[in-house]
């Protein structure tokens, strides 16, 4: 294995801003999910730093639809 081999660059910024500091970091997480009118719905990220002093809000997963209700 060579050197180059050895040296990965870091990742990308995945996700979206912080909503608490506006950062964007590699390692955002989930904390929340606005429902749009028309449209997909607006997923809400923060830093490490903030992730856990955020109150986390439903994410896409944990929203149930009416499929769900009917069963």
């Amino acid at each position: 294995m060579t050197r180059d081999g050895l040296i990965v660059p870091v990742p990308p910024p995945s996700g979206g801003p912080c909503v608490v500091c506006g950062h964007t970091s590699p390692a955002a997480v989930e904390v929340g999910y606005s429902r749009q009118a028309s449209g997909p719905g607006i997923v809400q990220y923060a830093c490490p730093r903030h992730a856990t002093a955020f109150v986390p809000g439903p994410v896409p997963d944990e929203l149930l639809t009416s499929r769900d209700l009917l069963q």
